[in-house]
């Protein structure tokens, strides 16, 4: 199966040079998503709010990848303030109920926009591949 890109369109991807997703035999790599909001270009101010955006962008570059959250193995969150784990936990528990991917969380001193929070990254199979 060939590589294939995937782009949110967003104006960072063509200047950094990155792809939202790439998909590369049985695998699709999301790349740090944040709670940017690309349709209305905004950014809400809560954690758990960027959280529930977060996942519509993954889940949206998934869907192009032929994938979907339930095909996750393996999750990076980078938050900017530890006490927000314990809002943001909840979300996690709710997006993931039944597939328990492998998980770190790692607090970060800033994202590249101080108004983020939250940043997730995941790696998942693609439908209908198995070992």
């Amino acid at each position: 199966m060939a590589r294939k890109l995937i782009s949110s369109g967003g104006e960072w991807e063509e200047i950094a040079s990155y792809s939202r997703a790439v998909t590369d035999g049985d695998f699709v790599f999301v790349a740090g998503t944040t709670g940017y909001d690309y349709e209305k270009r905004t950014v809400a101010p809560g954690v758990v709010e960027q959280t529930e955006q977060t996942f519509r962008n993954i889940e949206k570059a998934l869907a192009q990848a032929g994938s979907s959250l339930a095909d996750t193995v393996r999750v990076v969150v980078y938050l900017v303030n530890a006490e927000d784990f314990k809002l943001v936990a909840p979300v996690f528990g709710r997006k993931f109920k039944g597939i328990k991917p492998a998980n770190s969380t790692v607090i970060v001193a800033a994202l590249v926009d101080s108004r983020l929070k939250i940043e997730i990254e995941l790696t998942a199979r693609r439908q209908g591949r198995s070992t």
